[in-house]
């Protein structure tokens, strides 16, 4: 009895500091790397700023489950478009839209990722599509879009690390054009083997509210094509 009460409180000991490491992480930057609540390899250990963190971020097989062609299709043709990518990390949507978008503005706030998102447009994207990826820092309740600057705005693992939800929406549809979309892709409130806690994880119903409140119209709500997430469809009106 007295060994099960302890292993009882170790666990929930144990939740609890991973928990903090989560809200740590959250502030230091909206991009979402994949988390453990099952078996995983530790994070790597860096010697500089940035070493490790495209591995950390990019793990796990995310092109499998992310499936970001999929998720960029919802924006429909991006001919002379322009896309901000907000919550951009290491840049896995940004270099991706960067092939099919006009202009693309990777916005995160943590300057790390602004250096990242740098490099990587130099060295990995083709010539032709340098100048399409505009890496653009941030603050923490504004995304720093300009009016009508964007037709389509995508937020994938990062809305529900997001304090003022409906406020940072209103400042994001200001940036969208009439007409424009807003898509969001969060990982559904259930245990998976990727992703943070599930308690910390916002439910697609809750996440629709919020987009409704900040005055877009939900054109799509897609709880299947993605075994772990959710994606949302919003149109500005």
């Amino acid at each position: 009895m007295h060994l099960n009460l302890a292993a009882q409180y170790l666990n929930t000991f144990m939740n609890n500091c991973y928990q903090l490491i989560c809200a740590f992480l959250m502030m230091v930057c909206f991009g979402c790397a994949p988390n453990t609540e099952g078996n995983q390899t530790a994070p790597k250990s860096t010697t500089s700023p940035t070493e490790g963190i495209v591995d950390d971020y990019e793990d796990f097989g995310r092109a499998t489950w992310q499936k970001p062609n999929l998720v960029i299709s919802q924006f429909g043709d991006l001919t002379n478009k322009t896309i901000a990518d907000i919550g951009a990390g290491t840049g896995f949507f940004s270099k991706r839209l960067s092939a099919k978008a006009a202009r693309v503005i990777a916005i995160d706030i943590d300057e790390r990722f602004i250096d990242i998102l740098d490099s990587i447009r130099l060295s990995e994207l083709p010539e032709e599509f340098q100048e399409r990826l505009e890496p653009r820092i941030a603050k923490l309740d504004d995304p720093l879009l300009a009016s009508y600057e964007t037709d389509g705005v995508l937020i994938v693992n990062t809305f529900m690390y997001m304090s003022e939800r409906t406020a940072y929406l209103e400042k994001v549809k200001n940036g969208i054009k009439p007409g424009g979309k807003l898509v969001i892709v969060d990982f559904k409130k259930r245990w998976t083997p990727i992703g943070p806690p599930a308690q910390i994880r916002l439910d697609m119903e809750e996440a629709i509210s919020y987009i409704e409140e900040a005055g877009f119209k939900i054109a799509r709500k897609d709880m299947d094509t993605l075994e772990y997430q959710y994606i949302l469809v919003a149109e500005r009106v």
